[in-house]
């Protein structure tokens, strides 16, 4: 029979967990960012410095800033 613990320890199990993981980290780093973007333009930074900095599109900056 085929059990939980058999299903864990096939490689697809293993590669979608590891996917899943990272995903997570991924949207994590992206929260983290976005978080800091209001405090970035309290300092003075324009959105294209925030978005240089961030590393993400001067687009998705603006419209983080305008929603602010």
């Amino acid at each position: 029979m085929f059990s939980l613990s058999d299903l864990r320890e096939t490689k697809v199990y293993q590669e979608a967990l590891e996917e899943g993981i990272e995903q997570g980290r991924q949207e994590g780093e992206l929260a983290a960012k976005i978080s800091s973007i209001p405090r970035l333009v309290a300092l003075g930074l324009t959105v294209e410095q925030i978005a240089q900095a961030l590393e993400l599109e001067i687009e998705q900056v603006r419209n983080i800033v305008e929603s602010n």
